[in-house]
This record gives structure tokens, sequence and C-alpha cells, in this order.
């Protein structure tokens, strides 16, 4: 009795795109000299970043991970997991965008500056001010900030926040009020990506889901929407 060849399924090629998990790539990458880790759990500093990010959200095991470094009973952030398992509290579900740079006109910005440690202190005000997303006393490590001054006062600030290997997010872009309409932002977005694509890397950048002005902004410019992600604030488990 002939056996009769059954044709073989096709295997599926696709692979997670990098980006992705972007801050799992940078925290076991270029930011690997920041990072805080247990098992298939990293974090940054608390005075750098809130990012924590898990090898891979669908493992109970990298759930365990992240209970064991942040500590019982701990409010964190979780990037890139749509729900939290059974017997951690979901205290916040938000959604996000992330874009690319597809045909953005990259160039220096003349009048920019280069802000390091001693300008923490005025860029947590602006941050303040303008709550573009959060800024820490030592974010500055992260990658290149720069800002622009009016008479001395710095009214707008852009910089670098995750690195992936290949990929550098473009982050903490704001303007002071009283100086938007200028295209101050641009310029400093324009320049934060010359600097990254010098050094071969492609920028992105994260947005909230209903930041549409933002939004446009970014696509008018020359970035593209890739994805939508999930936000998860959450607290581990115990007293």
């Amino acid at each position: 009795m002939s056996a009769v060849a059954r044709p073989t399924p096709p295997q599926s090629t696709a692979t997670p795109h990098i980006l992705d998990n972007a801050a799992w790539a940078a925290l076991t990458g270029p930011h690997a000299h920041l990072a805080e880790r247990v098992g298939s759990a990293a974090r940054y500093p608390l005075d750098v970043s809130p990012f924590t990010a898990l090898a891979d959200p669908a493992d109970p095991r990298a759930w365990d991970d992240l209970a064991a470094l942040v500590g019982p009973g701990t409010v964190t952030p979780v990037t890139g997991a749509k729900s939290a398992p059974q017997g951690w509290e979901t205290v916040q579900h938000g959604q996000g965008v992330q874009l690319v740079d597809t045909a953005l006109r990259a160039e220096p910005a003349p009048e920019a500056v280069r802000l390091g440690p001693d300008d923490v202190p005025e860029i947590l005000d602006l941050i303040a001010l303008t709550e573009p997303g959060p800024f820490l006393p030592r974010t500055v490590e992260l990658g290149t900030y720069l800002g622009i001054r009016h008479r001395g006062r710095l009214i707008a600030l852009a910089g670098e926040r995750l690195r992936p290997p290949g990929w550098t997010e473009i982050s903490a872009v704001c303007t002071a009020p009283d100086h938007r309409g200028k295209g101050l932002a641009t310029r400093l977005v324009r320049a934060i990506a010359a600097g990254i694509r010098e050094r071969g890397d492609t920028p992105f950048l994260h947005a909230s889901a209903t930041n549409t002005g933002a939004i446009r902004l970014y696509e008018s410019i020359g970035f593209t929407l890739r994805r939508r992600s999930d936000f998860l604030l959450v607290r581990t488990p115990g007293a």
C-alpha cells in the first residue's frame, strides 16, 4: 500500500519588527549600560526613564521577572502588552501611535544649542509647562537634546529617547505656549533627525492616539504611521 504524500504546510517566515518591542530592544542594545534587569524583564533607572520592558509580553515568566525587578505592590508602566496577567491590577490602559521617518527633510538648526545636565532645571520647567511626556533628572543621558532660547530663556526642546539597534526615537518635543506657531518644534525635530541619520539610524517617534494635532504635524513633515500600540500602567501583585 503506497503512502500518500501530504504537502507540508508552509512555515511562517514573519518575524516581529524590532520596533514592535522598542523599549526591550533598546534596553538590551544601545542602552544596555543603563538597564536594570531580571531575566526577561528590564527597566531604566527610575531617574532616567519610567520605561520597563518584557522580552515577550505574552510570556507569564517575563511578568514574574518584572514583579521581581520592581517589587510587590509597585505601579509601573509596561509597553507592548495588551493586558496584564491575573493578579496584576491595571491602573490605566492607553493607546498610542508609532510613526517612522519616510520623507523627513533633516537639517541642522543653527540657532539650536546642545542641552546637558546643567540645563535640567530649565528643561523640567518647560516640560511641566507643556507636558509632552515624562522627563526625569537624568533623561538627558539617553541621547542628544537640543533647545532654542529666546533672550536666555529655554522656549523649545526636542531630543532622543529609545534607541533600538538601527533606530532612534525623537521625544520631548515641546514649545512654550507664548512661542508656538513659529515652527520651532519642527526645526528641532529636523535637527535631531539630522544627527540620528548621521550615525546611520532611522528616526521614529510615538504620540498619544488622541493627540491628533501632533500626529497631523508629524505626517505633514514626513513621518508615516507604522502601527498603533498599547500602553499599560499596572500594579504588581503583593502588598
